[in-house]
């Protein structure tokens, strides 16, 4: 037999109308119950020795309910006996690092002996051991105005791009306001550090304010490692954070519970906002979000807050904001170099040159889009202006003393060096050069002042200014002469024939020995 369980109130107006004397009759008339349950709160409350002319409060209404309504609980089933006994087990299988599913946990029990049905186990499991029980949730409090904001790429769909001419998904960065719920969402085809940070840019200029701290899950474009407690940041937008004065605070991984009001945003924004809509470019569809986040998901009522998000933002949240930022922020790449044994260093399909002291060191380089900047640990060595692919930027002062000129094929300074060993010299040298091409003769250039280092100065200057005045202008020939006259002076000092002679011979005659004589005795 079913008894009806009476709620708070049914229960103190039957009691009310007991100490106003009615009957039980009277009683179960008026509110419309069975007398027999009318008499057994009556006699619950006779016997909780509560008098008629007591105040009826919610303790004694509450002990009137419980004499009634408490009922022992029943004696456990043989079935639920015998699952007792097994209990540091099932608990075991249950909760192991890889649990076992509840059917395979009755199999191996059959297999013991243990006769039981589904139903009874998995009641079991449930009461005794807490088996797929909800975990119990905490309310976590919004932050003060202004403080917080929590981000998120969202999945709209799929999306026509004229520029690739294909199909592709389309994502969303989201960004949503803790306190207003005030959001702006900003479409992308791209999951990339410079999409996000465009993406971002674009938000606080929505908002015209920047929070102090940004909520973010652990895509590669912001983390490099996750932990909970000490993630690895992306540099490039580590370095983004800091121009804006943003702290970033990373959710654990698969915990969408960290930044539920954006998470709880995802769904809405691509119903809402994307579903049934058609797109002709990606710029239309940036156009178009905005629209939506200021007038149609900004002015609704929302439904937690009650309040409209645009107003609330404008009244409460704003003034406690960072200012918006003017100037787009050119978002970096960092990378590893190695400097080659050429004096330069690859970034991004181009080379750029390092001072010579840092031959073979790995270094760590900051590109954007106009300077690159080489480090060494934290020491800034070297800055470049941005080139492009298959270009290169090279500083002479880079390379060891006396390779620059080489290196860089500098006509101006190999003629300046070839005048300083002799007019001659200088003046054949750009002869040499007087060319179109001057650097294919830069060679037959290098070679006339190695000559100088060898032969001397003084002869190849001879050489030069007798080669000028039958214009030969080839530095191969004057090697041969200046090797051929070196070789004959050699063979006549051999031979003796240009040995020197004293100064003051011992018998040397005069001049007058050697006059002829006239006729007449004159001189001839």
């Amino acid at each position: 037999m079913t008894y009806r369980e009476l709620k708070m109130n049914e229960i103190r107006e039957v009691l009310r109308r007991w100490k106003a004397q009615q009957s039980k009759r009277e009683i179960a008339r008026g509110t419309g119950l069975d007398r027999k349950t009318v008499r057994r709160y009556i006699e619950a409350a006779e016997a909780q020795r509560l008098s008629r002319d007591d105040e009826l409060g919610d303790s004694e209404v509450h002990l009137v309910a419980q004499r009634v309504q408490d009922r022992p609980a029943p004696e456990p089933s043989e079935q639920r006996e015998l699952l007792l006994k097994h209990k540091d087990r099932i608990e075991r299988w249950l909760k192991a690092d890889k649990p076992l599913r509840l059917t395979k946990v009755l199999i191996l029990l059959r297999r013991q002996g243990v006769d039981t049905s589904y139903a009874t186990l998995r009641r079991f499991a449930i009461d005794e051991l807490g088996w797929r029980q909800p975990a119990a949730t905490v309310r976590v409090d919004d932050p003060e105005p202004g403080q917080q904001a929590q981000a998120d790429f969202g999945r709209m769909g799929k999306m026509y791009d004229p520029d690739t001419g294909k199909v592709r998904k389309l994502w969303a960065v989201i960004v949503t306001l803790t306190v207003s719920r005030y959001m702006f969402v900003w479409p992308t085809f791209q999951q990339t550090v410079q999409a996000l940070c465009e993406g971002l840019d674009e938000a606080w200029r929505f908002f015209d304010g920047v929070p102090y701290t940004l909520i973010f899950d652990n895509p590669k474009t912001i983390v490099i490692k996750p932990d909970a407690t000490a993630p690895k940041f992306n540099e490039s937008f580590l370095e983004y954070a800091q121009a804006r004065g943003l702290f970033v605070d990373l959710a654990r991984v698969r915990h969408p519970k960290d930044k539920p009001r954006v998470e709880n945003q995802v769904p809405f924004v691509r119903e809402n906002w994307f579903a049934g809509e058609k797109f002709l470019h990606v710029k239309e569809a940036r156009d178009n979000a905005e629209h939506w986040c200021r007038e149609i998901a900004g002015g609704r009522i929302h439904g937690t807050t009650r309040k409209v998000p645009r107003q609330f933002y404008e009244e409460v949240e704003k003034p406690h904001m960072l200012p918006a930022p003017e100037e787009r922020f050119d978002v970096p790449l960092w990378s590893d170099a190695k400097v080659h044994p050429d004096h330069h260093i690859q970034v991004q399909r181009a080379l750029y040159s390092v001072p010579h002291p840092y031959l073979g060191r790995n270094v760590r380089v900051r590109s954007d889009s106009r300077l690159v900047c080489v480090y060494l640990n934290t020491e800034l060595i070297k800055t470049h202006l941005r080139v492009g692919p298959g270009q290169r930027s090279t500083d002479p002062n880079d390379y060891p003393p006396g390779k620059a000129d080489y290196a860089l094929r500098n006509v101006d300074a190999l003629i300046e060096r070839a005048y300083k060993n002799g007019q001659n010299v200088g003046e054949y040298a750009e002869r040499l050069l007087a060319n179109p091409l001057p650097w294919i003769k830069m060679r037959q250039g290098y070679q006339l002042l190695r000559l100088c280092d060898k032969y001397g100065r003084q002869r190849v200057d001879a050489a030069c200014r007798r080669a000028l005045d039958f214009d030969v202008v080839d530095v191969p020939r004057i090697a041969r002469v200046l090797r051929e006259a070196l070789r004959t002076e050699d063979e006549a000092e051999q031979k003796g024939h240009l040995k020197k002679l004293p100064p003051n011979p011992r018998f040397a005659r005069g001049k007058d020995l050697f006059q002829t004589l006239g006729p007449q005795g004159g001189e001839r």
